[in-house]
C-alpha cells in the first residue's frame, strides 16, 4: 500500500545540509493502522508528508499502491492524491467557515454538484458524530469536535489512505481516546489504511497493529506492537515502551540483588498471551523445594493480548532451583536469571527491566 525505498530528504538551511530522512526503507500494508514514533526532530513528520508529496524526497522513492507519485503527470497526481486523506495536529480548519463548508471544501474545489456535496457531507458528519453541528462555526467547537471535522473532511473524497500527523497531541486524554476509537472505526468500516505519526507511545499502544521507531531520520526498529512492547531492541524503543509499561525496579530490590547469597537467586519472568493466566509461581513452590517471593511485577494489555513480567526470588539449593527454572521454561514462560553485579545496579540510568544483564 505504502512503501518507502531508500527515501531521503535533505533541507538546505544557511549553507548547511540538514538530512531529515536518511535512506528510509519501510512498508505499510493495506489495512494496517501503522504507527511511526520518535522524539522531536526524528524525521517522522517529514516522512508522512512525503506520502502525499507535501515534501518531495531528495533521493529514493515513495510508492503508493505501487505508483511513484513523483513520476505522474499533474492530472494523474491530482487523481491519486484524492485517495490520500490527511488530518493535522492543529486541525487546519477555516475558522470563519461553518462545519459544513470546511468538510465540503475538497468536493467544492473539485467542482462536484451541490446535491452530491450535501449528501456526502451529511454522511460523513453523521459518521463522526457531528450531524447536529452542520451550520456551527469552527471557533464555536471544542478541540475534539474540531478534530472530528478534520477527520470528516479527510474522509469526504473516499480515500484509501489516511495520514495522521500528531492528530491527538493537542487533545486531553479522554478526548484522545474518543478520537482513536473513531479512527479504529474508520479503519474497520471503511477499510482505510492509516499511517499515524506520534511521539506518544500510548497512542501506539491503543490503536496500532504495527509500529516503526525513528531516530535521526532513520528507522531503528520495526515490528508488530506486541513484539515491540514485549521485546524492545534499542534504547530509544525501550524509553518509549517504559512510558506505557512501567517497569522501574524499586531501590529495595537492587539492594537485595547486591546482597544476594549463593542460595538466593533472582529471575525475570515474561508472560505473553494466555501465559499470563498460568499459576506458574504457585505451582513451582508446591512441586520443588524452593521458597519463592514476588519482588516486582506488572500486567498490561496489548491489542487485547495480555502481557506482563515478574521479578521473583528463589531460595533453595542450586540443583532444586535449576529444576524449578526448567519447569517454568517447559510451561512456555520466558525466564532469565538476573546477575547481581552491584556496580551495575548502582547506576540509576540502568535501573529498568530492559537493561538488566541476564545469564
Amino acid at each position: 500500500m505504502i512503501e518507502f525505498i531508500e527515501t531521503t530528504k535533505d533541507y538546505h538551511i544557511h549553507n548547511q545540509v540538514i538530512r531529515a530522512l536518511d535512506h528510509v526503507n519501510l512498508k505499510i500494508n493495506k489495512g494496517d493502522i501503522f504507527g511511526v514514533i520518535g522524539f522531536s526532530g526524528a524525521g517522522k513528520s517529514t516522512l508522512i508528508r512525503t506520502v502525499n508529496l507535501l515534501e518531495v524526497p531528495t533521493e529514493g522513492k515513495v510508492l503508493v499502491d505501487g505508483k511513484d507519485l513523483t513520476q505522474l503527470s499533474k492530472k494523474e497526481l491530482r487523481k491519486e492524491k484524492k485517495k490520500i486523506g490527511m488530518i493535522f495536529q492543529h486541525f487546519n480548519l477555516l475558522q470563519s467557515k461553518t462545519v459544513f463548508d470546511n468538510v465540503a471544501m475538497p468536493l467544492s474545489l473539485a467542482g462536484v454538484k451541490k446535491e452530491e456535496i450535501k449528501s456526502r457531507v451529511n454522511e460523513v458528519l453523521e459518521f463522526v458524530g457531528l450531524e447536529e453541528k452542520t451550520n456551527v462555526y469552527i471557533n464555536q467547537l471544542s478541540g475534539g469536535q474540531k478534530q472530528r471535522v478534520g477527520i470528516a473532511r479527510a474522509l469526504i473524497t473516499n480515500p484509501k489512505i489516511l495520514l495522521c500527523d500528531e492528530a491527538t497531541s493537542a487533545l486531553d486524554p479522554q478526548t484522545t481516546k474518543s478520537i482513536l476509537n473513531l479512527l479504529k472505526r474508520v479503519n474497520i468500516e471503511y477499510g482505510i489504511t492509516i499511517l499515524i505519526i506520534t511521539h506518544e507511545m500510548g497512542v501506539i499502544h491503543e490503536i496500532c497493529n504495527r509500529v516503526a521507531v525513528m531516530e535521526k531520520g532513520r528507522i531503528v526498529e520495526t515490528g508488530s506492537v506486541l513484539d515491540i512492547f514485549s521485546d524492545p531492541k534499542t534504547q530509544t524503543t525501550k524509553n518509549f515502551v517504559q512510558s506505557v509499561v512501567r517497569d522501574e525496579i524499586p531501590d529495595s530490590i537492587f539492594e537485595q540483588l547486591e546482597q544476594a547469597n549463593p542460595n538466593e537467586r533472582i529471575f525475570k519472568l515474561k508472560f505473553i498471551g494466555v501465559d499470563v493466566g498460568q499459576p506458574v509461581v504457585s505451582e513451582v513452590a508446591k512441586k520443588f523445594n524452593v521458597d519463592i517471593s514476588v519482588l516486582f511485577g506488572n500486567i498490561t494489555e496489548l491489542q487485547q493480548v495480555p502481557f506482563g513480567n515478574l521479578i521473583i526470588e528463589m531460595i533453595g539449593d542450586s540443583a532444586e532451583t535449576d529444576k524449578a527454572v526448567q519447569y517454568i521454561k517447559n510451561r512456555n514462560v520466558q525466564i532469565e536469571e538476573v546477575i547481581a553485579d552491584g556496580s551495575e545496579f548502582r547506576d540509576p540510568s540502568k535501573r529498568d527491566l530492559g537493561n538488566l544483564i541476564y545469564g
